[in-house]
This record gives C-alpha cells, sequence and structure tokens, in this order.
C-alpha cells in the first residue's frame, strides 16, 4: 500500500492506494496555516489513523510546495511560508519512524500524469501547473527529475521569452523578487489582470474564458494574448527537453481551446522541421498531486 499527502497552502489531502493505483482510502483536513508544528501533526495524525482503518501500513510520500535545500535539507523557496527553514522530511521521518520521501508538489502532479494519467507511457512528460501560480515538473523514465540544486522544472521563474513590445514594457513584478517571470503573465490571476489593464474590467479567468466563448470580443483578445504567450514559454521547454508530452494542470488547464491553439502557435517557435510532443490535459485533476505523492515510491 502506498500513502500519499499532499500538503498544500489550505488543505491536507492523503490518499491510500494499492499496488495497481486503485483508492483504497481519501482523507483531507484544513492546513494549520503558519504552524510548522501543527502541520507535522496533521500530517502525522491523518497517516496514523489511514493505516489503522485500513489495517496495514503503507509506504509514504509527500507532495509540498517548494525544495530541499542540497545544503541542510530544509525547505526552501515555499509559498506556505511556514516551512521554510525547516527540515521537514526528516522530521516526518522521526514521527512516522520510517523512511518518507518528498517532492514538489508540481513534480508529483507530473509523477501522476506520467504514471497512470494523461501521459502514461511516455518516456519523458513535462507537466505544467496553471493556476494560482505557475509550476512545473519533469518526469523522465517514471522517475522525478530533481537536478543539482533541487529545481529542475521550476519554468515559472523564467523570463517571459521572446517578449513583444507590450510585454517589454510591462514586466510585472514577481513575488520572487525579479519582473516579467512566466508566473506573471500566465497564471490565472495574471490572466485576469491583463483583461484587467487592456479594458478596465475586472473579471475572473472562467468569467473571460466563458465570455469569449459567447462572443465577447474583448476576452477574445486577452485569451489570445494569453494562447501567444503559452506558446511561447512551452516552446522555450520544448527546444531544451523535447519531451514525448506535455500535461497542463491547474484551473487554466479546464480551458478547451488550449489543446488546439497552443500547439499551432509554438511550431514557428521550435527549432524543428515537425513538432511531435503531445499537449494534453490531465487525467486525475485535482487528485494528481496526491496520486504522483503516492507513486514517489513507484520506482522500487
Amino acid at each position: 500500500m502506498r500513502l500519499g499527502v499532499d500538503l498544500g497552502g489550505s488543505k491536507i489531502e492523503l490518499v491510500a492506494l494499492d499496488d495497481g493505483g486503485q483508492v483504497l482510502l481519501r482523507r483531507r483536513r484544513a492546513t494549520p496555516g503558519g504552524s510548522y508544528h501543527g502541520t507535522l501533526a496533521a500530517i502525522g495524525e491523518l497517516v496514523v489513523a489511514a493505516e489503522r482503518d485500513l489495517g496495514q501500513q503503507g509506504s509514504v510520500g509527500v507532495g509540498m510546495p517548494g525544495a530541499e535545500s542540497t545544503v541542510d535539507g530544509r525547505i526552501k523557496n515555499a509559498n506556505s511560508t511556514w516551512l521554510i527553514g525547516h527540515a521537514l522530511r526528516n522530521d516526518l521521518q522521526d514521527i512516522l519512524q520510517r523512511e518518507v520521501r518528498l517532492a514538489n508538489d508540481a513534480n508529483c502532479f507530473a509523477l501522476s500524469e506520467a504514471t497512470d494519467g494523461a501521459a502514461a507511457g511516455a518516456e519523458t512528460v513535462f507537466g505544467v501547473i496553471l493556476g494560482t501560480g505557475v509550476g512545473g515538473g519533469f518526469v523522465v523514465r517514471g522517475r522525478v527529475l530533481t537536478g543539482a540544486n533541487r529545481i529542475a522544472g521550476e519554468w515559472g521563474h523564467n523570463a517571459l521569452p521572446l517578449p513583444d513590445e507590450e510585454e517589454e514594457q510591462q514586466q510585472p513584478r514577481c513575488y520572487c523578487g525579479s519582473r516579467g517571470c512566466i508566473e506573471t503573465w500566465l497564471s490565472g490571476p495574471a490572466l485576469a489582470a491583463d483583461h484587467l489593464r487592456h479594458t478596465g474590467i475586472a473579471l475572473s479567468a472562467v468569467e473571460i474564458s466563458s465570455r469569449a466563448s459567447s462572443g465577447d470580443a474583448a476576452c477574445e483578445a486577452t485569451l489570445q494574448r494569453y494562447e501567444r504567450r503559452l506558446a511561447k514559454a512551452l516552446a522555450m521547454v520544448v527546444n531544451i527537453v523535447d519531451p514525448d508530452a506535455i500535461v497542463l494542470g491547474g484551473g487554466l488547464s479546464n480551458i478547451d481551446r488550449f489543446y488546439g491553439s497552443v500547439p499551432r502557435l509554438w511550431r514557428r517557435h521550435v527549432f524543428s522541421d515537425v513538432v511531435q510532443t503531445r499537449l494534453l490535459r490531465n487525467r486525475h485533476g485535482d487528485s494528481s498531486g496526491v496520486r504522483g505523492a503516492a507513486w514517489l515510491w513507484n520506482a522500487d
């Protein structure tokens, strides 16, 4: 039995999977925001309760925001700031009395979709989160690629490539301290901000998509700008890694038109006569992160 834990800013979710990937149990509870020790306790309680109810012990994988430092194993780059500076893996191992595998939540999403999701069977997969923030993760031959600095897939904190005149002038500030990051152009809030900047009308990403489908010209223009930016940003990934598949997750992955429009647009930016990389909608939706955490033990 594999136990996966998705440690989010507002909720902690646990899933138990059998060897075939069938869900045996699913639980969730609110994250004790701001409390590191409360977060540790909540994860421990979820694991203990699941094992008690199922009558067996399982491996434990945890997906979380941020990454482990290669210097001391402490958490860095986490938007759940109360985790930063703590040795999360070691502390969980002390509580649970077993080895715990830890990975960035975007890596867990990519692993889930590469294992038994939309990109099952693909050798190289790039998983993309387009939501409140923008993240990414690489899976190669069924294994998460973390990199020498534990930041592989941090696509959202590169500058938007090939900026046009407007993009050169705007350069929105990112929470990471830089300007013009991909996240500042392609997150859900960034899409809404772009529409507000051009029209003076405040709409959510969902509203913009819906109104564009109904013929609203301003919303259609906003989505076309977004599609051009997404195509340029993904073309950069294709040129560097050349993945077999790119899987979209997060709230914006539900916009159907992207799966046709973006591959058409990225052709001009990819250094190849043909582009065989597939752009795919995720199969497991909001469950991909927690399932990927459980599959961190799949390689063994």
